[in-house]
Parts: structure tokens; C-alpha cells; sequence
């Protein structure tokens, strides 16, 4: 499996790669047949939510950007040429996956014009399809963390 990794020394800095992220997303398609998901591991304060807030703000989303904790879903519009709906999905709650089906995923991840971008994705790892992006944070010490794209 080919992988990017990337060295971030500030909050500004794993934001720009989120929104890096948006910029080549409005470009291509990734998958006709199913949602695009994007599935984020890391440990607490690695830097998810901060690099999430960044591809929000490269998509155009307008509302701030928290996880989505308790509530663990959060939906935004984004129109874009191929994906219309961001799907912000937070498992570290979920005591097992299956919580997950009853919030709908299943339809979600069916819809192709979804971009879902899941936190804590270890969680839920037998409900993720075989095509996704996986993205990896790691806590290097204070604002340092790296960044690993497979």
C-alpha cells in the first residue's frame, strides 16, 4: 500500500493539509458506485478534528467545525460538482459498531454524491467498505504531528 506522510508543526499547518485535501477532492471523482469515505485514526489531540476543520473550510461549509462527540453524526451541504452532502461521523462513543447502522450508514455510504469523513474509524472497521481513504494522526509533542495518507 503507497502512502503520503506529512510533518505538521502547528494547528494552521494540519488545517492547510486538510484543505489541500478539498482542492483535490472538487477535482475528482473517486468512486461512482458508493460514497467517498474518508476514515481518520488517531489518538486523542492528534489532530482529527483540526485537519477536518480545514477540508470544511477548502469544501465551503460555513458552520464551525466541532466534533460531533455526542451527537455523533453532523451533516453539511457542499455542492460540489461530484459530492453534495459532508457526513462528520465521531465513533468514540459508539460501544459498538452496530450503533452506527441504526443512524442510517448504510444509506449514507450508498449514495455516491456523500463525502463521509469518519473519526475514531477503528471503531467501526468492519462496517467500512474496501475502497476508502485512510488517514493516520500521530502526536509527534506539542503542535507536531504527522500525517500518514494511505
Amino acid at each position: 500500500m503507497q502512502s503520503i506522510e506529512i510533518t505538521t508543526n502547528s494547528p494552521k499547518e494540519t488545517k492547510k493539509i486538510g484543505f489541500a485535501l478539498a482542492f483535490t477532492l472538487k477535482k475528482e471523482s473517486f468512486s461512482p458506485k458508493q460514497a467517498l469515505i474518508i476514515a481518520l485514526r488517531g489518538d486523542l489531540g492528534s489532530g482529527k478534528t483540526t485537519f477536518i476543520q480545514g477540508l470544511a473550510r477548502g469544501l465551503k461549509v460555513k458552520e464551525n467545525i466541532l466534533s460531533p462527540t455526542f451527537v455523533i453524526q453532523k451533516n453539511f451541504s457542499i455542492g460540489l460538482k461530484n459530492y453534495r452532502s459532508l457526513y462528520h461521523i465521531d465513533a468514540y462513543r459508539l460501544k459498538n459498531p452496530e450503533e452506527l447502522l441504526e443512524l442510517g450508514f448504510k444509506e449514507l455510504v450508498r449514495n455516491p454524491e456523500n463525502l463521509i469523513i469518519i473519526e475514531w474509524s477503528d471503531k467501526i472497521k468492519k462496517l467500512l467498505p474496501r475502497n476508502i481513504l485512510w488517514i493516520k494522526f500521530e502526536n509527534l509533542g506539542g503542535d507536531k504531528r504527522r500525517i500518514i495518507i494511505f
